[in-house]
């Protein structure tokens, strides 16, 4: 049997998803502990020998991976102001799949290049002012990294009047750098994708082999993405559709995991309530954020900090547990699992949390304006009142036995009606983890990739 083979070299797990192109099917799924300490072809091998166990006959034409072993791909952003430039470059650097380490804006400091430096990013971002506008503050901070950061692929996204210069610069200090389009052209105007596709070349030629994936790329056709882009990719392609197969439409995809609660929405959030006055710099029609102290495990602690135990005790009232000791143990034993009633309420409570703050963080909100007019409502962010689909995915999500419970979390809530948070979406999970594989695979097969996207996933 001939098929497609999809890898997902993760944090934790190695997964591989098998795919029979004719039949439109996937055959199986396995994982195996990713082994990026010593070799990660161990884990790898490991998985493929479950799929061989399985499909005995099985033969793979094509293989091809994303990743987020080793840490994923770590970025810093620098523009020149937070609100427009510098939050720009971030939503460029999220949209491509990154873990944003740090936001800089206006000149850099040696006390803050320092900073970056012990960060020890993958990649740096490196935007300001808008085409035409300001450049003397870009230039500038191209000299500090050309000084004082040697070993760090720098991409180059921000006012085009100042590329001549900034090439010379890196030119001269042997950077390995990439110019591309502005972030922000117009004052309140984004432009990311030009960054995230600057972001993922750099990601194949040279953060695969620093990170010691070299080994992989013998036996695949090539490492396309991070795996956060990959998910991005998915829902971007189920909900817009291919120009054969019809989307589903406006979307969102919450992602617990043990480190960050990810979400991410395709829609354009415009206000769909009248009177209503948008404000602020342009959202992504894609748009992923990212909440780094919202985790199960590696950042229970964090998220019980950042949320307050009562906050938690609103989903799982009658708790045995003290709160606070409960998150620092599972922050100290990232690999608990839950079997016990007590345990499974806890762990789906801080799933609970985290998805109605990170979904809180994600969405627009409405704020109440007083002019010489009266009072008018302002939009800052997107408007997700009408989306049609949110789709779960991630262990907590995929193992509950009530899976919407943790859904509705995230829904919009009259108690706080200021969130721009979905009203009465369809919910779907990502039972067999497929979100990553198929937007990996929609790269080089969309059509093939929606249709199963359509028919694995589960209705909840």
């Amino acid at each position: 049997m001939n098929a497609l083979l999809l890898i997902d070299f993760g944090s934790t797990y190695t997964k591989l998803t098998a795919v029979d192109m004719k039949k439109e099917e996937i055959i199986a799924n396995t994982k195996s502990l990713t082994t990026v300490q010593s070799d990660i072809m161990i884990g790898f091998q490991n998985a493929y020998h479950q799929i061989k166990e399985k499909c005995k006959d099985i033969y793979f034409d094509e293989i091809l991976a994303c990743s987020s072993a080793a840490g994923g791909l770590k970025m810093v952003a620098v523009g020149l102001v937070p609100e427009l430039t510098a939050e720009a470059a971030k939503r460029a650097a999220l949209g491509a799949g990154s873990r944003v380490l740090g936001v800089y804006s206006h000149e850099l400091t040696q006390r803050e290049i320092k900073a970056m430096i012990q960060q020890t990013p993958d990649i740096i971002l490196l935007a300001g002012g808008t085409d035409g506008g300001n450049k003397d503050c870009i230039i500038h901070n191209a000299k500090m990294i050309a000084k004082y950061i040697k070993n760090v692929p720098v991409v180059v996204s921000g006012n085009i009047k100042a590329s001549d210069e900034i090439e010379e610069i890196f030119k001269e200090n042997h950077i390995y750098y990439e110019i591309t389009d502005n972030v922000m052209p117009k004052l309140n105007k984004l432009n990311v994708e030009p960054a995230r596709e600057a972001i993922r070349q750099i990601f194949m030629k040279k953060i695969v082999e620093a990170k010691g994936m070299k080994s992989a790329e013998s036996m695949i056709n090539g490492i396309l993405m991070p795996t956060p882009a990959a998910v991005l990719n998915a829902a971007k392609i189920l909900a817009d559709g291919t120009n054969t197969e019809e989307g589903i439409g406006d979307l969102i995809v919450i992602d617990i995991g043990g480190a960050t609660t990810d979400i991410h929405s395709i829609a354009e959030g415009e206000p769909t309530k009248p009177g209503v006055m948008k404000i602020g710099l342009e959202e992504p029609y894609a748009k992923r954020t990212v909440e780094g102290d919202l985790g199960m495990r590696v950042s229970a602690e964090s998220l019980c900090h950042s949320v307050s135990s009562k906050k938690i005790m609103k989903f799982v009232p009658n708790t045995k547990y003290n709160i606070e000791e409960r998150c620092k143990y599972l922050t100290q034993n990232v690999n608990e699992i839950p079997n016990t009633l007590e345990e499974i309420e806890f762990d789906e409570a801080l799933s609970m949390v985290a998805t109605e703050v990170a979904m809180e963080r994600h969405v627009g909100v409405i704020e109440d304006v007083y002019t010489p007019m009266g009072k008018i409502y302002s939009q800052v962010g997107k408007d997700l009142l009408d989306a049609k689909y949110v789709i779960g995915t991630g262990g907590v999500l995929v193992h509950s036995k009530n899976p919407s419970k943790i859904l509705r979390a995230g829904l919009y809530n009259e108690e706080n009606p200021r969130y721009l948070k979905p009203t009465d979406p369809k919910l779907l999970i990502d039972k067999d983890y497929i979100l990553s594989s198929m937007g990996l695979m929609a790269e080089k097969y969309p059509d093939i990739a929606i249709r199963i996207l359509k028919k694995n996933l589960s209705n909840v």
